[in-house]
């Protein structure tokens, strides 16, 4: 049996969000036919739009749903590619590598955004987009999206956030965060893959990032993924309905890790499931593989990073240095962890020290 602790690159599908996509899969119909088995997909859908909109405190008519995070984030982007994009250092891939030209603000050493050097930034020139993430991906530290956001308004700008990480781990309100635009991914709370969702404010029309079609209200051409999205929005109601709180799992693994090894981000506040440690003068690749032999899934960093040879943006944005930044491992829990896999993980901890 596999530990499975890599629930921040996907977490498992929720038993009952499988039950649900295998039943609206046996349905024939386009939500944008007017007949009969079109309708009934189309209420499928706007069932869902509603449950997403619960999850993050918006109207159900403002959700618009994507293939997933990145192509919400791109939309945005896409959307201000004639402005300035103002970004953080530690931002996933798909917002520093979204539009050409971004502009990235440094972090503090803690792995939080620098709101001194932000304010400056926002202060001078022509005002665009900022997008500043909600919960890091590699470190799991909280950003001051409220605060930035406040500081970005009062100047002019636009602003987006990206909640993938975030969404069934800390409570989410638009309204209270004060953003234009925020992302979502269905597979990182229990959905499917391949499914997520751009959520507006009221008022806000960004452009089509896909055209050739009015599906979406118009924001998004291409026909629905009826049954992903009603699993995005069964787990999304799942992820509202019990909350993954178990900051207990992470102080466990924290407390558990050999000498020598250190917690990043332990200074900033931090979502309860997701611990990334450096482990100087080892090797997080072959680390991997000691623990895969095990039957211990992890990750060195973000998923969409896996692949790439070199040392993480988000930590030599913290001042690690690039040999300590390539030996950091990820551990993350999620929904359907247990305190059983966390004392078996434990123990291979122990045999590994």
């Amino acid at each position: 049996m596999t530990l499975y602790f890599d629930h921040a690159a996907t977490s498992p599908i929720r038993p009952d969000v499988i039950a649900l996509m295998a039943d609206v899969m046996s349905h024939v119909g386009n939500a944008s036919s007017v007949h009969r088995a079109g309708r009934d997909a189309r209420s499928v859908l706007e069932r869902a739009r509603e449950q997403v909109g619960m999850l993050v405190g918006a109207r159900a008519q403002e959700v618009v749903f994507t293939a997933g995070g990145t192509e919400a984030n791109n939309h945005v982007l896409s959307a201000h590619a004639n402005g300035p994009i103002l970004v953080s250092a530690i931002e996933h891939d798909s917002i520093i590598h979204g539009r050409r030209g971004v502009e990235a603000v440094s972090v503090l050493p803690s792995g939080v955004i620098d709101l001194d050097a932000l304010s400056a930034r926002l202060s001078s020139g022509e005002p665009g987009l900022l997008s500043l993430m909600l919960v890091n991906n590699e470190t799991g530290a909280i950003q001051p999206v409220a605060e930035a956001a406040k500081r970005a308004k009062a100047c002019g700008w636009r602003v987006h956030t990206d909640a993938v990480q975030a969404a069934g781990k800390v409570a989410l309100a638009m309204g209270g965060l004060g953003v234009d635009y925020l992302s979502l991914s269905a597979h990182k709370f229990g959905g499917p893959q391949g499914v997520g969702a751009l959520v507006l404010r009221p008022g806000m029309d960004p452009a089509p990032l896909l055209q050739g079609g009015g599906q979406e209200r118009r924001r998004r051409a291409g026909t629905e993924n009826v049954a992903g999205i009603a699993g995005m929005g069964l787990a999304a109601e799942q992820a509202l309905d019990f909350p993954v709180k178990n900051a207990h799992h992470r102080e466990r693994i924290e407390a558990a890790l050999p000498s020598g090894a250190k917690v990043v981000a332990q200074e900033a506040e931090r979502v309860s499931t997701i611990s990334c440690a450096v482990w100087p003068g080892k090797s997080a690749e072959r680390m991997l593989m000691k623990f895969d032999l095990k039957g211990v899934a992890l990750s060195s960093g973000s998923a969409c990073s896996s692949g790439k040879v070199g040392a993480s943006h988000v930590l030599t944005a913290m001042a690690y240095s690039a040999d300590e930044a390539l030996s950091a491992l990820r551990f993350s829990t999620g929904w359907s962890t247990t305190e059983d896999e966390v004392s078996a993980l434990l123990d291979v901890l122990r045999s590994m020290a």
